[in-house]
């Protein structure tokens, strides 16, 4: 089958990475546009030889585009529109159905209790969500608590298709030589215990709630390695001055080097507010970090002593890292994920649904391979 994603951008992050990895194991021909801001991961797909195409957006409400990305659709004869994040959603689902696709598939990444996107989930965002939705077969959820979520909205349960984010073993496997590398690039030695958290930064990470938290453990022995960038940026900084530790607390940057990065650390936080699925806590166990998260979709129902919840507040959060540091626990593997959240089984999930969808629509031969 002949397959187009459409993606609100393709900075670095969660969903777009995601996307990446599925391209790089579908069994189908597919391709890409990105509605806007073709940014660090466009380059990464192209290189993996799929085509990304930029739809040049200037403004949110540039309604045009809608008839821009109809004439791509049907100029590319794809079967399926498969639409990602909710820019992508609203603009890809319309367009595709102007279109006459024969499939329409939406996956939803990141609708949080009271965000949609970093965006505040008000009654106009949800309408423009459900009502684009009309034009849609399906959506897949990353995780049972988005399912949930979706149908709270009004989404017909019927609609919804539970599939989890994947990870690529592989790529993110422990690399000792790299462990080193990263530590002399950033001057730590290799005796010193470190703390890690990885993501965009934005204040819905709550990084600022780990520097507090480890403040008072900060030192020579123990450092805190901050990787990603984002508008929190400075003010992150700014606290880690306010508490004295801001020599202690090293801010990477944003990296593509996953595997090395995680290979630094001995252990992993992650401490968001809110969560649609914690591909990062995978991630690192798959590294063999032991990890401590305040919130993780994905870990429901998966009995594992490599990964605890811990409260969101500095004290409480300060006493499970002190004990994770007092331990000093060994890296280690968790079978449990690779069961249930291998990439190409994943991605497998997904390939099987655009064929389900195909043959309940009866929408003749598709132009792309079967």
């Amino acid at each position: 089958m002949k397959v187009l994603h459409v993606i609100t951008g393709l900075g670095v992050g969660g969903a777009e990475l995601q996307l990446r990895q599925v391209l790089q194991h579908t069994r189908h021909d597919a391709e890409v546009v990105s509605l806007y801001n073709p940014g660090d991961v466009a380059g990464m797909i192209a290189g993996d030889g799929v085509r990304v195409r930029d739809l040049g957006m200037r403004r949110n409400t540039q309604i045009g585009a809608v008839l821009t990305l109809r004439d791509v659709i049907r100029e590319g004869r794809y079967d399926v529109v498969h639409t990602h994040l909710y820019r992508a959603c609203v603009y890809g689902r319309l367009a595709a159905r102007l279109a006459g696709t024969g499939v329409v598939v939406s996956t939803e990444h990141s609708i949080g209790e009271t965000h949609l996107e970093r965006r505040r989930m008000t009654l106009g965002v949800r309408a423009l969500y459900l009502g684009t939705d009309l034009c849609s077969d399906a959506t897949i959820a990353v995780s049972d608590t988005v399912a949930d979520r979706l149908h709270k909205w009004g989404m017909p349960a019927r609609k919804i298709t539970v599939i989890p984010n994947g990870v690529d073993f592989r790529r993110v496997e422990y690399d000792d030589a790299a462990r080193g590398s990263v530590r002399r690039e950033h001057g730590i030695d290799p005796g010193v215990y470190v703390v890690g958290v990885l993501g965009r930064l934005d204040p819905n990470k709550r990084f600022d709630l780990v520097i507090e938290a480890m403040a008072p453990l900060l030192g020579q022995q123990t450092k805190l390695l901050i990787v990603g960038d984002g508008p929190d940026r400075e003010r992150l900084s700014a606290v880690a001055r306010a508490r004295e530790v801001g020599e202690h607390v090293i801010f990477a940057g944003q990296r593509h080097d996953v595997a090395a990065m995680l290979s630094a650390l001995d252990l992993f936080v992650a401490s968001s507010e809110q969560e649609t699925f914690g591909l990062s806590v995978l991630e690192a166990m798959a590294n063999g970090i032991p990890v401590l998260y305040t919130t993780c979709p994905a870990l429901v129902g998966i009995d594992t002593d490599r990964a605890r919840q811990v409260p969101g507040d500095p004290e409480r959060m300060r006493a499970e890292i002190a004990a994770e540091i007092t331990s000093a626990r060994p890296r280690a593997d968790e079978p449990a994920i690779r069961a249930r959240y291998g990439i190409e089984a994943v991605t497998g999930r997904i390939d099987d649904l655009y064929a389900q969808l195909w043959r309940r629509r009866r929408a003749g031969v598709p132009a792309g391979r079967a």
